[in-house]
């Protein structure tokens, strides 16, 4: 199969395959390990003919893994790491007022009755307190977010 893009496009794929394999690199479930390594195959592919295109400002061979790569530098400033930054931001504010969510709501409930509860109750229940943490963390971030120590741990 021939393909045939512009620099543009090309530019576009480079930030596309370096985009997926960050976010691949960062699993770390049982397997994937094996998986991903196609993930570097491909990317190696592309980026050494890339390369040989022009690209050559962005892309660099690693001597060490005799691999070719998209430079640090090139990476730091690009829309790969805007993406990346902005993903794991949502991640983080999302996983944690669901999780103060359904802590709040276990804490009222108990766990045998949160564990009887299908999925569809459960978010019932914890929706409204979601968006109040929302909220709270819209206006002030992590301001007024404090840890407690418990009595017996000093």
């Amino acid at each position: 199969m021939h393909l045939r893009f512009t620099e543009e496009e090309l530019g576009v794929l480079i930030d596309m395959i370096s985009l997926a394999a960050e976010v691949a690199s960062l699993n770390r479930r049982s397997g994937a390990k094996e998986r991903f390594a196609h993930f570097e195959e491909l990317e190696n592919t592309i980026l050494e003919k890339v390369m040989h295109l022009g690209f050559g400002d962005i892309v660099e061979l690693d001597e060490a893994q005799q691999r070719y790569r998209v430079t640090t530098d090139y990476l730091t400033r690009s829309y790969v790491q805007e993406s990346l930054d902005e993903m794991r931001n949502e991640i983080f504010w999302e996983e944690l007022t669901l999780r103060l969510a359904e802590r709040d709501v276990i804490r009222k409930i108990g766990l045998p009755a949160w564990n009887s509860m299908d999925e569809k109750a459960r978010r019932e229940r914890t929706s409204s307190i979601e968006k109040s943490y929302w909220e709270e963390f819209t206006k002030r971030g992590i301001d007024t977010l404090h840890l407690i120590a418990r009595f017996e741990t000093g």
